[in-house]
């Protein structure tokens, strides 16, 4: 091999390679500036939050890959065999990835259904909190304590969900446990007014307030209220708050857990 031989193979494919790495760099460039017009028209558009990040994932990777092979050609890959070894690759890399591949599809299966979307408040595969983001293989929760969760999409769409916010309304449960010696129509009357002075209580469906246990230590009145979704939270301590302070102006006692003791000498 003399030196005439590697110079003029140096001068071939040494331009390709500069050449293939300009058209890399320049490819790169394009394709960043491009999804940001794609992110732009989907907003424009007002295309489903839910879908923008896997919609964005699925044509960056596309995109690259074009890029990739592109590359390839420009620095005299035969593209019959390129794609040949792409195809055994990405064979061996979909093996070894079966859990990724799951996940993919459980994206899917996720945008297609829409159990959830971004925004709702949810609990499944163990987890709870606000949907913040669905992409390509992960679903990602924030809790109510600012906690990032990052939970796999299979996990997600193979298991049940519960959806807190999917609706517009929610029915707040109590119950509230009053000593045996109370009045129990001044406690009915007590829990009914207090329903019905909360502004945040819907009327309609009726609230419903009635003695629905006889326990150990207490009897023990159901309080269901229903209100607008995001009043949940605001109605379940503020009632809790409310009722202390009428009882206690009333003189109704709550009980605590007590045991008669007989002693047999």
């Amino acid at each position: 091999m003399n030196l005439d031989y590697l110079y003029e193979q140096a001068v071939t494919y040494g331009g390709r390679i500069i050449l293939s790495l300009v058209v890399l760099l320049i490819g790169l460039a394009v394709i960043k500036h491009f999804m940001k017009f794609v992110e732009k028209g989907f907003e424009k558009n007002n295309l489903d939050v839910s879908l923008r990040p896997f919609l964005m994932s699925l044509i960056k990777i596309t995109l690259k890959i074009v890029l990739i092979i592109s590359v390839a050609s420009m620095m005299g890959a035969q593209m019959t065999s390129f794609i040949a070894i792409l195809g055994s690759a990405g064979l061996a890399i979909g093996l070894a990835l079966q859990g990724s591949l799951s996940n993919f599809a459980g994206g899917v299966l996720i945008l297609l259904l829409k159990p959830f979307t971004v925004g709702d408040y949810i609990e499944a595969a163990g987890y709870s909190g606000t949907v913040t983001e669905i992409q390509m293989f992960y679903t990602i929760l924030t809790t109510p304590d600012n906690k990032k969760i990052i939970v796999p999409n299979s996990n997600m769409s193979n298991s049940g969900t519960v959806n807190y916010t999917a609706n517009p309304t929610r029915r707040v449960d109590f119950v509230f446990g009053v000593g045996y010696e109370s009045d129990i129509l001044e406690v009915k009357e007590t829990l009914k007014k207090i329903a019905m002075e909360d502004p945040l209580v819907l009327k309609e469906p009726e609230p419903q307030i009635v003695l629905g246990q006889h326990d150990a230590s207490s009897i023990n009145f159901y309080y269901r209220v229903w209100c607008n979704a995001d009043d949940y939270w605001t109605i379940y301590f503020e009632t809790m708050e409310k009722v202390k302070i009428a009882f206690d102006e009333k003189n109704i006692s709550i009980p605590f857990p007590q045991m008669d003791v007989h002693m047999i000498k």
